[in-house]
């Protein structure tokens, strides 16, 4: 039987890995993404799922489903351009993949089968720190998150729930981390930035509301809250917002093990361990 051992939430800001080449291993985002990957490492799982949020690279607008997940033995990424990372061919799980949708179609998730893709840096850069090697293998759950209408905060729970009984179902041992990748308030290339500057932070105090909701533990309050009026506030990307509540389902609601908000990116970084 195969089980969760740990969530985790992270961003995935395409400018990431040039910044922690440029600064070093004792900057911020380095330290941050380092204690994640030293609990990965002290886990040692199997599989990885991952809910993201593609960025019109691997869909567009002739073809843009709400939810998706890959299944493949192999893809690569990233298929956008990301500073000092390169192109990568990663492993995944066909078969269990296909445990994953069958059992969330089951549970009346209309849920897109995509067999031939490659994945951008909503994927590529968090395993680029979390997994430097990029050997275990990792499922991409794709949640519709910047093109309105955006799914509802209360159905990307329960598809993580979903996926969290699915994931029990599967008949042999396997440890399954679960990953929820995105920003809670961001603007990118949008009305609300400073000029001169490609990014930028619209609903800084959203950002605070949802890391003091995840500090809680108060998941029912973040889904009540995270409106499509307030995810359109928090920025043209504030809808990666779901990729953690999809990851939230995994895990019974609790309090994280530990949880840091980089306020000036309007993101954070969180571990709850099983």
């Amino acid at each position: 039987m195969a089980k969760i051992v740990a969530t985790f939430g992270v961003p995935h800001t395409p400018a990431f890995p040039a910044l922690v080449a440029r600064d070093g291993p004792d900057c911020e985002t380095a330290r941050l993404y380092a204690r994640q990957r030293q609990h990965l490492e002290d886990l040692k799982p199997d599989l990885l799922v991952m809910f993201d949020t593609d960025h019109l690279n691997t869909f567009f607008f002739d073809n843009l489903p709400i939810f998706a997940i890959g299944v493949a033995d192999h893809f690569q990424g990233p298929n956008d351009e990301v500073p000092h990372l390169p192109m990568r061919e990663l492993a995944s799980n066909a078969a269990f993949a296909r445990h994953l949708h069958r059992h969330a179609v089951e549970a009346d998730f209309d849920l897109s089968q995509v067999e031939n893709f490659a994945a951008d840096h909503s994927v590529l850069v968090p395993l680029h720190f979390l997994t430097p090697g990029m050997t275990t293998p990792v499922i991409p759950i794709f949640i519709s998150g910047h093109v309105p209408p955006l799914p509802s905060a209360r159905r990307c729970f329960d598809l993580g729930r979903a996926v969290r009984r699915a994931i029990e179902t599967w008949d042999e041992p396997m440890r399954v981390a679960v990953i929820g990748s995105g920003s809670f308030s961001l603007d990118v290339y949008g009305p609300r930035i400073e000029l001169g500057l490609s990014y930028g932070v619209p609903d800084a105090g959203w950002a605070r509301r949802v890391d003091d909701l995840l500090r809680e533990g108060n998941t029912q309050a973040l889904i009540s809250e995270a409106t499509p009026a307030q995810l359109r506030r928090a920025g043209n990307v504030g809808g990666e917002l779901l990729n953690w509540i999809a990851m939230l389902g995994a895990i019974e609601p609790r309090k994280p093990d530990w949880l840091v908000l980089q306020s000036q990116y309007g993101h954070g970084y969180g571990v709850w361990l099983n």
